[in-house]
């Protein structure tokens, strides 16, 4: 087992005051800068500075793993690892508010509130009701403890390794600002627009469904299994409700205004004010300036200002006395829908599309709107001519929420019927078990099949060949020059430069960049290729299990989906798609042009026997290679990769932020930890990442 091998308790049992004071000085300004950076937006280094600051702090927190902090600045890359959620009591109720929808109702609360106080004294916060996921956020000590939804009120799920993600939330407080030494901030997690709109492009790429609003796409990324997705997704958090037993003062608004000091994101907008036509003022201001905010709001929230009255007004069963929320109305106009038409994406999914008579919608005219799948047709009951009402959902995706009964003349026309065979080609479309959505099967001839699949081959994050746009594309379809994918390697500049040479320049340029996309590594490769369900991560996932394109497709569908990652549905497809002779037929002209059909040479020739019948338990977080890296050298050097310490662990690779109970569980068992520079020496190889995994992002462990 190695027990009687030096240790790097050892070393790592006493470090040297310069080191910890060094980690300590580090963390400190990283958690500034992030401050300045994310919440300011006044950022004092430049990219470079902070890169160089954080990797000299990684560097130092994997030679000294017993200085872990979970909050680090260093944690916020987040992890690949999978893991559930466990549900936590919180410590005080999470209780919804009472929603208000016109002022009337406003006026009430007001009324309400000043019978209750008994008294015309009391000041309200009017603040932007954000549209996000509620969460509280626990401190002690000025250090993030513990990050919970809101789940019923009464307990939610603790998403601690995902909030420490988001760079708005801070992990450390700074000193000498006065914060208590235990308190809850509640807020809001946010998914801006500008992230919203990237993540439903990417999605759309895929042909994946769209998350409908900010909302749902920041919920489902916090509760995501994976921290590293909650990561890359940049979250954004708004905090508005300060709770503890030694809070600076009575108001609501001047505690906010600390927290503010303390690093918290806060939000301009909060107006402390005084009477109805105040309060009345702010809610018309911002029923038109929300359009312009980087993120969502459904509303205004009105509270109490002093915690003594709220504390007098006490709650109800479901909500407090002493706040409410004012819902703007989202706007709805009613317009005239004149045909319903069918579009088809290159896995052949066909997805109902309105057409109607424009509306002007938030400041935009809107002719088109999506009708998703049949079901969600079906449901709206809609016939041809029909006056129909349509939203902005979460005030960028236009959709009809209705028939506008009201608006309409006489007899409706003719139920409108999803299409039964493909728009295009007039295959007959089926529908999988499972899927809401209908598909044209005519994979090999079905022209905006092909024409998508040749566009997400060429695409940045496949093969990377930006010199051919879609327009491109579709000129070279129509003249039959390219009708799959290998046939882009058989196109000269002599046929793409214009009758009279005219476009040489430019044609020189396009073949270049495709001799250039030879080079391309395997995984970008397979996810080229376009099979269903195959996206960036599952391709890269593929790569390493199977290494090369032949053992891929020699695969059975249980061998596919014992690759930790891959579903059954999944590794049907890509069984599926390899089981096809067209699609072989492509593999191998592909391979006879030179594109890549297999790890490099480099990541291949990484095999030995150094490690041959050791167990190795991978820990913390790494500076020079991710952790599935790590996993596949192990495997390659002969060695076993185990999740947990046990009495058969040989050694644990220690990276920075080793797991506390590991550590513990080590250092009973006698196990030596080892670091990033010594397993690498001892397995004979060099630090640069393997070419199949480069692009994945560094992975901890919570």
């Amino acid at each position: 087992m190695g027990g009687s091998e030096p240790t790097l308790f050892d070393a790592v049992e006493q470090p040297s005051a310069t080191a910890a004071q060094r980690i300590a000085q580090l963390r400190r300004q990283l958690h500034e800068h992030n401050h300045a950076y994310y919440v300011l937006n006044t950022p004092a280094i430049s990219d470079q500075e902070f890169d160089a600051l954080m990797r000299e702090l990684a560097d130092l927190e994997a030679a000294h793993p017993e200085l872990y902090d979970p909050n680090s600045p260093t944690q916020r890359v987040g992890s690949d690892i999978q893991t559930g959620f466990t549900q936590v009591r919180h410590e005080r109720p999470m209780l919804s508010l009472a929603n208000t929808y016109n002022k009337d109702e406003v006026a009430e609360f007001y009324r309400r509130v000043r019978d209750g106080l008994g008294t015309d004294d009391f000041s309200l916060c009017c603040e932007l009701k954000f549209d996000g996921l509620s969460i509280a956020l626990h401190y002690d000590h000025g250090s993030l403890r513990q990050a919970l939804t809101r789940g019923d009120g009464t307990q939610g799920d603790d998403v601690t390794p995902a909030a420490r993600t988001i760079r708005t939330i801070p992990l450390q407080l700074p000193a000498g600002t006065g914060w208590p030494e235990s308190f809850e901030i509640r807020g809001e997690v946010l998914m801006p627009w500008a992230a919203f709109d990237s993540l439903n492009a990417e999605r759309m790429e895929r042909e994946e469904p769209l998350f409908a609003n900010p909302r749902n796409a920041a919920s489902g990324t916090l509760k995501s299994k994976s921290t590293a997705v909650v990561a890359e997704r940049h979250l954004d958090a708004y905090l508005y409700y300060l709770l503890g037993e030694s809070l600076p003062t009575d108001s609501h608004y001047d505690n906010l205004q600390a927290a503010r000091r303390w690093g918290f994101q806060v939000s301009d907008a909060m107006r402390r004010v005084q009477g109805l036509t105040a309060v009345y003022d702010f809610i018309d201001h911002w029923d038109q300036a929300r359009h312009s905010l980087p993120v969502a709001t459904d509303g205004i929230v009105l509270k109490v200002d002093s915690l003594a009255q709220q504390r007098a007004l006490g709650m109800t069963a479901k909500s407090p006395r002493w706040a409410i929320a004012y819902k703007f109305q989202a706007e709805r106009q009613s317009t005239v829908l004149r045909e319903v038409t069918f579009q088809v994406g290159r896995t052949g999914a066909v997805t109902p599309v309105a057409n109607m008579d424009p509306v002007q919608l938030s400041g935009t005219v809107v002719r088109r709107a999506t009708l998703h799948n049949a079901d969600f047709m079906a449901a709206l009951d809609l016939h041809q001519g029909d006056h129909v009402l349509v939203e902005k959902g979460g005030e960028i995706i236009p959709k009809i929420v209705g028939v506008d009964t009201e608006a309409q003349e006489g007899a409706r026309g003719e139920a409108v019927q999803f299409a039964t065979r493909c728009p295009v080609c007039g295959t007959p479309l089926v529908r999988y078990e499972g899927e809401a959505a209908w598909y044209c099967p005519a994979y090999d001839t079905c022209p905006p099949q092909i024409k998508g699949r040749l566009e997400h081959y060429v695409s940045r994050r496949a093969m990377g060949i930006d010199a051919i746009g879609p327009e491109t594309i579709d000129a070279y379809y129509t003249q039959g020059l390219v009708l799959g994918v290998a046939d882009f390697y058989d196109i000269t500049a002599a046929q793409i430069s214009g009758s009279r040479g005219t476009r040489q320049r430019t044609a020189q340029r396009i073949v270049r960049a495709i001799a250039a996309s030879r080079q391309v590594p395997f995984e970008r490769v397979l996810f080229a290729l376009g099979i269903r369900f195959v996206g960036e991560t599952t391709a890269k996932l593929l790569a390493r299990a199977f290494r090369d394109i032949d053992r891929l497709a020699a695969a059975s569908p249980d061998e596919l989906a014992a690759v930790s990652g891959v579903g059954k549905a999944t590794a049907e497809s890509v069984h599926e798609w390899f089981g096809t002779e067209a699609n072989r037929r492509t593999v191998e002209r592909l391979r006879a042009a030179g594109v890549q059909m297999a790890l490099s040479e480099r990541a291949m020739a990484r095999q030995g026997s150094s490690l041959a019948g050791q167990t190795v338990v991978i820990s913390g977080v790494f500076a020079l290679h991710s952790r599935d890296e790590y996993k596949a050298l192990i495997e390659q050097h002969g060695g076993k990769n185990t999740a947990s310490v046990t009495k058969n662990t040989t050694f644990i690779l220690a990276g920075t932020g080793v797991g506390p109970a590991k550590l513990e569980k080590a250092r009973s068992l006698g196990i030596p930890l080892v670091s990033e520079e010594e397993f690498l020496h001892r397995i004979d190889t060099h630090s640069a990442p393997t070419d199949a995994t480069a692009s994945l992002p560094h992975e901890g462990e919570g």
